[in-house]
């Protein structure tokens, strides 16, 4: 039986501490096949029947990423018109994606038609496929951080949009578009924090007891 000792429970602390959403990258390359070692531990992810509904696109093509930049454009646009004047002249002043400089791009999708798995477990609460999608999803980015490489999930895209641009089964649900590379700076608080955006509460504010 593999056992982790204080140091390494220590160190696991800090890795979760110094996880972020890294908005502001070097232009540095990647080494080859870091993306794919990404991916194989994102694959190491517990899933809903063991029904590894994980889909992960490459995206390298530079006409398809500038098509992603566009539609980043128009979400990012449409998102800013939902604030009042005062919150809305914060948002123009954050940082939301690094899809220009980031040197990997990676898009992840869930495949809800794979009979992978044969249906267990996904009767009662078939969104269990997301839901194991977007842990491997956090298995990445942990992996990513405990190598000096930095993490980006961008959401202010559109879905269907996407799934022109990469050309994928209509069956596969869009989770996440990832920004991959080495972070200009790192903090061990949000960067939404520093800019005041919001704040991050203990966890006792989100926990109830019956």
């Amino acid at each position: 039986m593999v056992s982790f000792d204080e140091t390494f429970r220590r160190q696991l602390h800090e890795l979760f501490v110094w996880r972020r959403d890294v908005r502001r990258f070097r232009h540095d390359p990647l080494p080859s096949g870091a993306m794919e070692w990404l991916i194989e531990i994102a694959c190491l992810s517990p899933s809903v029947g063991l029904s590894q509904p994980w889909r992960f696109i490459i995206i390298e093509d530079k006409a398809r990423r500038s098509a992603v930049v566009e539609d980043f454009k128009t979400c990012n646009a449409d998102a800013l018109h939902s604030y009042s004047s005062e919150r809305g002249a914060q948002y123009t002043t954050l940082k939301l994606a690094g899809l220009e400089e980031a040197p990997g791009h990676l898009a992840v999708f869930a495949d809800k038609a794979s009979d992978l798995g044969h249906g267990l477990g996904r009767a009662t609460m078939p969104e269990t496929i997301e839901y194991s999608v977007a842990a491997a999803i956090c298995c990445m980015w942990l992996a990513a951080r405990a190598e000096g490489i930095g993490l980006g999930w961008v959401s202010i895209l559109n879905p269907d949009r996407i799934h022109e641009i990469l050309e994928v089964p209509e069956s596969w649900k869009f989770i996440g578009y990832l920004c991959v590379g080495y972070p200009q700076l790192e903090f061990d608080r949000p960067e939404l924090e520093r800019a005041n955006w919001e704040h991050r509460r203990t966890s006792k504010e989100f926990t109830i007891r019956r």
